[in-house]
């Protein structure tokens, strides 16, 4: 019978991973049901966002660091409804470098392009180089990371394939790496767009000028005209500079054509452009909003005299102010309402698309159940650790608004003493709700770390003592279990944690805390497991489920 139940599931996860593309948030929809749309079209850390069109369908990637699965591969047809449809990488190298959370290195500012039938994502690893992956169904298998370009320093990598089949790639530079930033280079690729076949020539400086840290190029072509996109003036404060010019190689002229004005989108960021098979231009970029990480807004994009206004430009100087409410792109046919997904039911064996682990992933980490729940076990933790930074086995997601509650329901079951595990809003300073062995009995704790980046030690509350809800009456190695509900409600950067026994009544779980920003992304939640490093058997946490609501 239970191998019977395996099979059904394994045959349901098809559909059940197809039900979860169609996901409706109850934290943030910005589809407003009367045509029109309101930015952020995605409310969560997407940064670097990059897009691509192919006839009705479009695809997103965004920088993914040392996250993985790594490059999440977004679909939509209308640019505003957008769900998750897989992963790009799934685990960076070198191993001994990336098996462990290396917090804010891997993969940076990715871009992604439609080419002779195949999909093509290039970024730059700072350290490594400039990378690639291709696909011919962006919803399946990628190959496996190429090195296109070796050494370090280069960033934010774009190719542009000729009309001739030649292929050029533009590129940033990171001034950590290279000592020198504040330029794009291009160089001509082999055809296939495997290695360089030319040496890098500087096309653009903005040293010395308002043009400073200009990053995050992409590469066009429109109407005989090269095209290359770019922010500069520094992440929370810049602006979209357009540049044309009648060679890949230049000379560029150049403009700004979007900034925040009047408005409250601070330095929108880059992002990329795509002409749709309506005939219209529009320009998905993001804002940086520090804890939530750089969400994606959408812009509508109009020529005027060769150069593309971006969002409206009230005063005719062809600088355009970001748009907050505005009428959807035009499409052939609707399409659905759906959003990323976050909820999560864990109703079938595979990890649902919204989680990341914070390395490589290791099989003792956690796994799916076939029996409706994810395991996470525990993590063996340095006894010298001072704090949580570098637990690989976080899984961990994105925060989807700026004002929401998670809840998860879970059982927590300890082996051995001072096993532990519970929920975590993870930044450079973290906060957690954990239920640790103390004895026979479990110790409901807030465990939070100011500055956990810097090595700094945990501050830990006691909250409150809870009988186990059961024990294992086997004398081989028995567990004592907890189950217990555990939320995070947060509201402007603000988190509050509570628990409940019964999932109905829920109380206090110590002071608020201040979320903060991870290394070049926004505060991600989910779940923690630890225990001391030893001998013992692993205790873990069994995730029942993960709900997000407004």
């Amino acid at each position: 019978m239970k191998q019977l139940l395996e099979i059904i599931a394994m045959l349901m996860l098809p559909l059940a991973m197809q039900a979860q593309g169609d996901y409706r948030s109850q934290a943030w929809a910005p589809d407003n049901g009367d045509g029109t749309y309101t930015n952020p079209v995605i409310n969560a850390d997407y940064s670097d966002p990059d897009v691509c069109v192919v006839g009705d369908d479009y695809y997103l990637t965004a920088s993914s660091f040392q996250c993985i699965p790594g490059l999440p591969i977004l679909h939509s047809r209308d640019l505003v409804n957008w769900e998750i449809i897989g992963y790009a990488v799934k685990e960076l190298k070198p191993r001994e470098v990336f098996d462990k959370p290396s917090h804010g290195n891997g993969i940076w500012a990715p871009s992604i392009r439609y080419h002779d039938g195949e999909f093509y994502i290039y970024w730059g690893d700072p350290d490594y180089g400039a990378f690639m992956v291709k696909a011919k169904d962006p919803a399946g298998e990628w190959s496996e990371p190429l090195c296109v370009i070796p050494g370090k320093g280069i960033i934010d990598t774009c190719p542009l394939w000729d009309d001739d089949g030649r292929c050029y790639l533009v590129n940033g530079w990171a001034n950590s790496r290279a000592r020198f930033a504040s330029v794009l280079t291009v160089r001509e690729l082999s055809a296939d767009g495997t290695r360089a076949i030319s040496q890098p020539v500087i096309v653009f400086d903005g040293n010395g000028t308002e043009n400073r840290t200009c990053e995050g190029p992409k590469f066009y072509k429109r109407d005989g005209w090269y095209w290359i996109m770019c922010p500069a003036g520094g992440v929370p404060t810049g602006f979209q500079l357009a540049m044309r010019a009648k060679s890949p190689y230049g000379p560029y002229e150049h403009k700004v054509v979007l900034a925040q004005g009047k408005t409250n989108v601070n330095g929108p960021h880059q992002g990329g452009w795509v002409h749709t098979a309506m005939g219209e231009d529009w320009f998905l970029h993001f804002q940086d909003k520090e804890c939530y990480g750089r969400v994606v807004h959408l812009q509508p994009v109009n020529w005027k005299d060769n150069w593309p206004v971006m969002g409206v430009d009230k005063d005719g100087d062809y600088c355009g102010e970001p748009v907050i409410t505005y009428r959807k792109p035009k499409t052939r046919a609707p399409w659905k309402v759906v959003n990323p997904v976050e909820s999560d039911e864990f109703s079938t064996p595979a990890m649902g698309l919204q989680w990341q682990w914070q390395a490589n992933y290791d099989q003792t980490f956690g796994m799916p159940t076939t029996f409706g729940t994810f395991r996470i076990f525990n993590f063996k933790h340095d006894k010298e650790a001072a704090n949580m930074w570098d637990v690989p086995n976080m899984l961990l997601q994105k925060t989807p608004a700026d004002q929401f509650t998670a809840t998860a329901k879970i059982r927590v079951t300890c082996k051995a003493e001072n096993q532990a595990g519970g929920v975590i809003m993870q930044g450079l300073d973290y906060s957690a709700l954990m239920a640790k062995r103390v004895g026979k009995e479990f110790v409901l704790q807030r465990v939070t770390c100011l500055s956990a980046d810097k090595g700094k030690p945990e501050n830990i509350v006691d909250i409150a003592t809870f009988k186990p809800t059961e024990e294992d009456k086997t004398d081989y190695k028995p567990a004592i279990h907890l189950d217990i509900y555990l939320r995070m409600r947060v509201d402007n950067g603000m988190c509050k944690f509570s628990y409940s026994l019964d999932g109905k009544k829920f109380k206090d779980a110590g002071e608020d805390f201040k979320m903060r920003e991870g290394k070049w992304i926004g505060a991600k939640m989910g779940f923690v497991s630890v225990e001391p490093a030893g001998n013992t058997d692993r205790g873990w946490v069994e995730a029942d489920w993960f709900r997000v609501t407004k």
